[in-house]
């Protein structure tokens, strides 16, 4: 019986540390003397919940254009804006913001119109525009940037992944 009364008592000596974990709050290390928007690293306290989203494409810009055209999704800003936006509301609709964005993947497709080169300074123009001292939002995630061959349709330049942690 007195070691059922000692585990309970240290059980309850053990939960406000417990809850002390939950509320830790996720810590992001900036690059070392660096302005660029992103973390070098992000630290997420046990407790929290992650939420994955999916891989987003941009929304048709142009209508009018052929769906396996560039002119229907845009250059790699206005696509990389289009992701984010989709992103952006997604996590909304979670409870979530960009501030919440944890980690990114970005894949980046080179087309004819940069001689086969992803458009990097095209995606941070769109990217920009979402997390750093433009956007007033200095949440950054932790990021990677690939140049992959293709996406599911010729005229895709971006994907975006990201993970996002519940406050």
């Amino acid at each position: 019986m007195s070691s059922i009364k000692f585990t309970a008592v240290g059980l309850l000596l053990l939960l406000p540390l417990a809850a002390n974990a939950a509320d830790a709050d996720v810590v992001r290390h900036a690059i070392p003397g660096s302005t660029f928007p992103i973390a070098s690293a992000v630290e997420v306290p046990a407790g929290k919940t992650t939420i994955y989203l999916s891989g987003k494409t941009p929304a048709v810009a142009d209508p009018s254009a052929p769906k396996d055209a560039l002119a229907a999704y845009g250059d790699t800003k206005t696509q990389t804006i289009s992701v984010l936006t989709q992103i952006q509301k997604q996590l909304q609709s979670l409870g979530l913001d960009m501030k919440d964005v944890v980690q990114m993947h970005a894949f980046l497709v080179g087309g004819p119109e940069n001689d086969g080169k992803m458009d990097f300074a095209g995606f941070m123009a769109g990217y920009t525009q979402f997390f750093g001292a433009a956007a007033n939002q200095p949440e950054l995630p932790a990021r990677s940037a690939f140049q992959v061959a293709a996406l599911a349709n010729p005229a895709l330049r971006v994907e975006i992944e990201v993970v996002a942690v519940r406050p």
